[in-house]
């Protein structure tokens, strides 16, 4: 017996509803995040490369992967990130690790009591 695929459709109460594929994300090389400190209440937005700790006031912030929708889809970037607190004695405290969304900070948020992190964007890295 023949097993019959239809992609992008789907059979629902004897009528055919199809469904538009999505592109998949484009990967970059360079996270844009923005930060927030709580206490000094400054935004600063600034640009991680892939796989290169960079530090935020007390946070040491490494970006695994950052992807984008490309042009044509609904706007969405979102990165793979660890992020540490870094005491004055060195000692790494890690305070996330996983994905956060440009779209929507809140759905994966890093809770700390000084400094607030999300992804603005995802560009390519530069060649030096």
């Amino acid at each position: 017996m023949k097993k019959l695929f239809v992609a992008g459709a789907f059979l629902i109460g004897g009528g055919i509803v199809s469904v538009p594929a999505q592109a998949e994300m484009n990967s970059y090389g360079v996270a844009v995040l923005q930060g927030l400190n709580k206490v000094t209440a400054r935004v600063s937005e600034f640009e991680v490369p892939l796989n290169q700790p960079v530090l935020f006031g007390s946070l040491e912030i490494t970006a695994q992967s950052c992807r984008k929708n490309p042009p044509e889809e609904a706007p969405e970037a979102t990165s793979f990130l660890e992020i540490s607190d870094v005491g004055s004695d060195g000692e790494r405290k890690p305070m996330f690790s996983g994905w956060m969304f440009a779209s929507s900070p809140a759905i994966s948020a890093l809770e700390h009591p000084v400094y607030d992190v999300w992804v603005l964007d995802c560009r390519p890295a530069t060649n030096p």
